[in-house]
């Protein structure tokens, strides 16, 4: 599990589909009806390789979304292949590929090193592990969890907070929305890759464009 994964399926051709949020590669297909997503979903099922490599499929009136992995690290080479034959198949049922609706959204609980227990979190939630530092609903229905280890110089405030990846495309327009909806920016230190804001009460979130962005921020930093 490392890096290289999720590098080289930014870096392919024919991923033009895919977003590559914290949870991996997904993608989102609109259709005429929940009866045609039944259908898009039936065909996705005989793609070869698809089974049993924990492919998550949500259905929805007008959409079906597909997960490649839980998990950003667990992204590897054949997701690339996989990734490909989904959307041929996607086309050929007279799906379009709706980017721009593609988000995930993160619980981070933060914590000194000596005090993570992500053990609890998934007991109390009834959630179960995809990585060392998280838990992930069985159902794919929940935000993930996932645990933030504070330096043992660093003053705990704000022990939790939410991440909202989207596309990077779409990082201005939620931006916008947020501040325009009374939200304040209170770190923008780690932008492109990720803005902090938080609401009147001081509860913080953040927008992130990382990692689909990291092909298009590396290309702005050359």
């Amino acid at each position: 599990m490392s890096e290289q994964g999720w590098h080289d399926f930014l870096a392919a051709e024919g991923i033009e589909d895919w977003v590559v949020l914290h949870g991996g590669a997904t993608a989102v297909f609109r259709v005429g009806s929940l009866r045609e997503a039944v259908r898009l979903a039936d065909a996705l099922a005989g793609t070869p390789g698809i089974g049993g490599c924990g492919v998550m499929l949500t259905l929805g009136d007008a959409s079906l979304t597909v997960r490649l992995t839980r998990d950003l690290w667990k992204l590897e080479k054949r997701h690339i292949g996989l990734a490909r034959a989904v959307s041929e198949v996607a086309r050929a049922c007279g799906a379009v590929s709706d980017r721009a609706s593609v988000q995930e959204v993160q619980l981070a609980i933060a914590a000194k090193q000596d005090a993570i227990d992500v053990g609890f979190w998934r007991a109390v939630l009834g959630y179960l592990p995809a990585s060392d530092d998280n838990a992930i609903d069985p159902l794919g229905h929940g935000s993930t969890v996932w645990m933030q280890e504070l330096d043992d110089n660093k003053t705990l405030q704000h022990a939790m907070h939410i991440d909202v990846s989207v596309a990077h495309q779409r990082v201005a327009a939620r931006l916008e929305a947020a501040l325009a909806a009374g939200g304040r920016i209170v770190d923008e230190s780690h932008a492109p890759s990720h803005w902090t804001l938080s609401d009147r009460a001081g509860n913080r979130v953040c927008i992130c464009a990382w990692p689909d962005g990291f092909g298009k921020m590396r290309h702005d930093g050359e």
